[in-house]
């Protein structure tokens, strides 16, 4: 008679689950943006992850592609980060997210360098509204 002995099985599970428990929250580090309240509809079907570029409310840029995301970036370095990244995955969506105390012209000024950068169209983040 044999049977599948699942112990082994159980223990790499448990293991995994702790290392993904520890490593999760240390993923989801970003900018603190407080985003603008509006109605607006929520994106469907996105098949990308989407680079997300924030301007603080200090007006600091920061985009979530590649190294030192924590960091903020150059308008220069910027367009050349989205540039390459244009190059190589043309359909990749961008995302704009403006601190809601920010200056209007900060914003507009980023969506012109993100035009420079050649994106062809840009998704600006909000937050929906409390009742």
């Amino acid at each position: 008679m044999s049977e599948i002995n699942v112990v082994p099985y159980i223990d790499v599970m448990l293991v995994l689950l702790v290392i993904f428990m520890i490593t999760a929250p240390l993923l989801t580090q970003g900018v603190k943006v407080d985003l603008p309240k509006a109605l607006s509809e929520p994106l469907q079907n996105l098949d990308r992850e989407p680079v997300i570029i924030n301007v603080d409310i200090e007006g600091r840029f920061f985009i979530n592609y590649g190294e030192n995301q924590e960091d903020p970036v150059s308008p220069s370095d910027l367009v050349n980060r989205v540039n390459a990244l244009m190059k190589y995955q043309p359909d990749i969506p961008v995302l704009v997210g403006g601190d809601d105390n920010v200056s209007y012209g900060r914003v507009v000024q980023l969506m012109t360098l993100l035009q420079n950068a050649g994106v062809p169209s840009v998704g600006i983040l909000t937050d929906p509204p409390e009742n």
